[in-house]
C-alpha cells in the first residue's frame, strides 16, 4: 500500500464515531414512473421561461405608455402607479426564471443519489478525469438533447431579461438627438429685448452705468420667476459678464460691428475649458483668467484664448439700447456656450472671427 496515494485513507481516517447509515432507498420520482408527469413538468418548464418575454414586454409598454406622476391606492398606501407595475413585471420574471431552473432540477433532470469518501486536497490525473467524466455526465443529465426546447426557453428568458434594465438607461437623460441638443445645450434664455440686469440686485443696466474699465456680472431679465430647479440650469448657461473698453482699444470682428454699444461688450461668463465661472477682470490688458485652471481670454479682441487649456473663444452676446435706454439682448448667443461636446459643430465665433 503507497501511503502517497491521495485514494488511501489515513487510519484515523478509518475511526468512525458512529456507524455509516449509508445512503437511503432510492424512491423513484412521480415525473420518472409517470411519463405524463414528466410530460407535464417539461411543459411547466417551458411555460415559465415562455412567460418572462411576456413580462419584460409589459416592462417597457408600463415603461412608456404609464406617466410617472400617476398615484394608485395599495393597502391603504399610496404609491407611484408606474413603479409599482414595473417591480412586479420584472419581479416576476426574474422569479420564473428561478423557479423555472429548480423545477427543472427536481423534475426532469437525473435523480440519482451517489456518495463519496472524503480524500487529500492534491488530486491525481486520474481523479481530475473522472471529474470531467462526472461533469459531462452532468451535462449529459439535463436531457437538453432529448428536451432542447427547455434550453432554447432558458435562453431566451435570460437574454430578454436584459431589455428592461436597457429601457431604463432612458432615466439617465433625454435622448442626445441633434433636435435635443439645440432645444436644450445649444439654447439659453437669452432673446431679443430681453434685458441685461445685474447679477445680485437685477437693475436694467443703461450705457452711462457701466465706466471704461468696468466689469459687471449680469444675467437676463425675469429668471427669478423660474422655479428653483430651471432658475439653475437658465443660470449655468445664461450668465454674462459686460465691460466697457475704449473702443479705439478693442479689435471687432467685421461680422459683430453691431454687437456692442460704444465699446460695452457682453460675453458668457462660461469657460470653454470645463465650465467654471469666470470674473477675474484684468483691466489693462482686457484679460479675463478663469480660476479653475487659468484659461486667460482677450475681451478686447473677440474673447479670442490667449493661453490655457480652453480651445475656443468666449461667446460674445449681441447687444443694443432699446428705445428706454436700457441694453437688451439681439438675440441669443449665436454658438453654444459652455464647454465642448462630441456632438458640438465648430463655428468662426469659435476662433473670434
Amino acid at each position: 500500500m503507497d501511503p502517497t496515494d491521495p485514494t488511501v485513507a489515513e487510519p484515523a481516517a478509518l475511526e468512525q464515531p458512529v456507524d455509516n447509515p449509508g445512503i437511503e432507498e432510492h424512491v423513484e420520482r412521480w415525473t420518472d414512473a409517470d411519463e405524463a408527469a414528466g410530460n407535464r413538468a417539461y411543459r411547466q418548464v417551458v411555460g415559465m421561461f415562455a412567460l418572462v418575454p411576456v413580462l419584460a414586454i409589459a416592462f417597457v409598454v408600463i415603461y412608456f405608455a404609464v406617466p410617472n406622476t400617476l398615484r394608485i391606492n395599495l393597502l391603504g398606501m399610496t404609491v407611484g402607479a408606474q413603479h409599482f407595475w414595473l417591480g412586479l413585471t420584472l419581479g416576476l420574471a426574474i422569479l420564473l426564471i428561478g423557479v423555472g431552473l429548480v423545477h427543472w432540477a427536481k423534475q426532469i433532470m437525473d435523480d440519482n443519489e451517489i456518495s463519496e469518501e472524503r480524500h487529500r486536497i492534491p488530486s491525481t490525473d486520474q481523479v481530475r478525469e473522472a471529474a470531467l467524466a462526472e461533469v459531462d455526465e452532468g451535462v449529459e443529465q439535463t436531457r437538453l438533447d432529448r428536451r432542447r426546447l427547455i434550453g432554447g426557453s432558458l435562453l431566451g428568458a435570460v437574454g430578454i431579461v436584459a431589455v428592461p434594465a436597457l429601457v431604463t438607461l432612458a432615466d439617465l437623460g433625454p435622448w442626445p438627438t441633434p433636435s435635443k441638443i439645440r432645444e436644450t445645450l445649444e439654447k439659453t434664455v437669452w432673446a431679443e429685448d430681453v434685458h441685461l440686469v445685474t447679477d445680485a440686485s437685477y437693475h436694467r443696466l443703461r450705457p452711462e452705468d457701466i465706466r471704461i474699465g468696468t466689469l459687471v456680472n449680469a444675467q437676463p431679465e425675469g429668471m427669478t420667476d423660474l422655479e428653483p430647479t430651471e432658475y439653475q440650469r437658465a443660470k449655468a448657461k445664461a450668465s454674462i459678464v459686460v465691460v466697457r473698453m475704449d473702443v479705439n482699444d478693442i479689435n471687432v470682428p467685421e461680422s459683430r460691428q453691431d454687437w456692442h454699444v460704444g465699446g460695452i461688450l457682453a460675453y458668457s461668463k462660461i469657460c470653454t475649458h470645463v465650465g467654471c465661472p469666470i470674473a477675474l477682470w484684468e483691466d489693462q490688458t482686457h484679460h479675463l483668467l478663469c480660476p479653475c485652471h487659468q484659461s486667460t481670454f482677450d475681451l478686447g479682441d473677440a474673447g479670442k484664448v490667449v493661453f490655457g487649456p480652453a480651445a475656443r473663444a468666449l461667446p460674445q452676446l449681441p447687444i443694443r439700447v432699446n428705445e428706454e435706454g436700457f441694453l437688451v439682448a439681439r438675440s441669443d448667443f449665436t454658438v453654444p456656450v459652455g464647454p465642448s461636446y462630441f456632438e458640438r459643430d465648430l463655428y468662426p465665433e469659435d476662433e473670434g472671427r
